[in-house]
């Protein structure tokens, strides 16, 4: 195993960094043991809830085996991993683009979700970190003291230093055991940075890593990999590391190093997108109920925004003149909270929990041409696959999707966005509003509800942006999970 802590792309770390990052490993083995010599055992399954959507196998171990003797094996030939943890939704949404690209492009994807396999010190790192994360994302909303003295500037500068990639590497050499028994020769598309430094520990072959992020940090470094970005002015940071070691100059990223790919999206919004945006448009100009789609993060913290906007629209969502769609993930908690938020809430609203049947079919009713979508519509899905890809479905079907600046704003539907969490985030809405499928960020809830009232008494923010949409498809910014699954696959010649 290549030591990728001490040098990372010709800059050499101090001894002082060096030896943070070894007792960072030490501490994460005395916590949690070390299982290097471990043989765990690999079989495929179909995924339970996207298999035959997106034609995805689990990639599943243990150090005993398959409990059924050994199900599935691996397409050498036309198989794709999708190297994942779930941290938030986000890297989870990024990798169902990938593998719903790369069933659309003929090729079969294997989730590999590293924080999956809770026998293994691999996940056992993996949550403990984002347990982390997550308080921190929802102590953030709560505290503006605590998000400007801790959370911003971790979020900002701690994670952009290569100091913190150090680390990151170490640790990672703690995840490589879960690769020790698939074939080498699969390519690897990692959505977080820990499944790709972890496979190129490992040995794998051919390893993309595709950066989530519009603000360049080193914290997604994975040196070995094939790093790919969604925005252009993101390749210019990546590629000489700027400001990643204070105000020092850095030897820069090989050019080979870092592909610009464009928006990593799904295969089914990205075919759609002109039918899509068309019926928006023409839902505005008959004027039918505006459709605003909210959609809550894996840390579920956006509950208090979504409580303003209900009420603030509850005298138009009964009068017909808005509908609402509300997807708050795996988080049923946040239903009784905003219950106790808006009064006269649950009198217009209709309840979708753990039906994914239902579900889809609503999805897929609301794209009619004659659907009559009313009131609210609130959507909780326990299993993890389902509360993800719920966005997924109603984004094509809502006219405004209500989110935080996060992996959603490279999506193509027009989008309001809301206060961030972590100063890393900005920059999506920053690219998004520059390409005009997007608005400004929000940062408080007054501003919200202004853009809020812009929409639904307005046609020129909406028209505007789906036409951006539409403009934007064909100069293909959207096709960047399609040219990452190309690039894995050209790797293996």
């Amino acid at each position: 195993m290549t030591d990728r802590s001490s040098i990372i792309f010709g800059n050499k770390m101090s001894s002082s960094t060096i030896k943070k990052a070894e007792r960072s490993k030490r501490k994460f083995i005395r916590k949690f043991g070390d299982d290097s010599n471990a043989d765990y055992k690999v079989w495929t399954e179909k995924n339970p809830s996207i298999g035959d959507l997106l034609g995805v196998y689990n990639v599943c171990l243990s150090e005993d085996g398959s409990p059924a003797g050994g199900e599935g094996g691996f397409d050498e030939e036309k198989g794709i991993i999708v190297g994942n943890i779930r941290m938030g939704f986000g890297h989870y949404r990024i990798s169902m683009a990938m593998a719903s690209c790369a069933n659309a492009l003929g090729y079969t994807p294997y989730w590999m979700d590293l924080n999956g396999y809770p026998h293994t010190t691999c996940t056992k790192v993996i949550s403990s970190q984002n347990d982390l994360y997550s308080l921190g994302s929802r102590l953030s909303t709560k505290s503006r003291l605590f998000n400007k003295i801790v959370w911003e500037p971790t979020n900002y500068e701690g994670f952009r230093q290569l100091t913190y990639n150090s680390a990151d590497q170490k640790n990672a050499e703690l995840m490589a055991p879960v690769y020790r028994n698939i074939p080498k020769d699969i390519p690897v598309i990692g959505t977080h940075v820990w499944p790709a430094q972890a496979a190129i520990h490992a040995g794998m072959k051919y390893v993309v890593n595709a950066i989530p992020d519009n603000w360049p940090m080193a914290l997604h470094f994975a040196e070995g990999s094939v790093h790919t970005i969604q925005t252009q002015n993101a390749y210019q940071g990546y590629r000489i590391c700027n400001g990643m070691a204070k105000k020092n100059i850095n030897n820069p990223m090989p050019a080979d190093s870092l592909v610009y790919t464009g928006h990593y999206v799904d295969h089914e919004l990205v075919s759609n997108i002109g039918k899509d945006c068309d019926a928006r448009i023409a839902r505005k100009e008959t004027g039918k109920p505006m459709r605003f789609l909210l959609t809550i993060g894996g840390a579920g913290a956006q509950k208090e925004v979504f409580a303003a906007i209900i009420n603030d629209l509850m005298s138009d969502i009964r009068d017909n003149k808005a509908a609402i769609y509300v997807n708050i993930g795996d988080y049923k908690n946040v239903y009784e909270d905003l219950l106790s938020m808006c009064p006269g809430m649950g009198d217009v609203t209709k309840n979708h929990f753990d039906n994914w049947e239902e579900t889809e079919r609503f999805a897929e009713d609301a794209l009619k041409d004659d659907a009559d979508i009313r009131g609210i519509h609130l959507f909780c899905h326990s299993n993890i696959f389902e509360a993800v890809y719920c966005t997924n479905l109603l984004m094509r079907s809502c006219d405004v999707l209500v989110t935080k600046p996060s992996e959603l704003s490279f999506y193509p539907v027009p989008k309001i966005f809301i206060k961030r969490i972590g100063g890393h985030e900005m920059w999506g809405a920053i690219h998004s509003a520059e390409i005009g499928d997007g608005t400004l960020e929000c940062e408080d809830i007054p501003h919200t509800l202004q853009m809020i009232r812009l929409f639904k008494n307005e046609k020129t923010p909406l028209i505007n942006m789906c036409e951006s949409i539409k403009n934007n498809r064909k100069a293909g910014l959207y096709d960047g999970a399609y040219k990452v699954v190309e690039l894995a696959m050209k790797m293996k010649g």
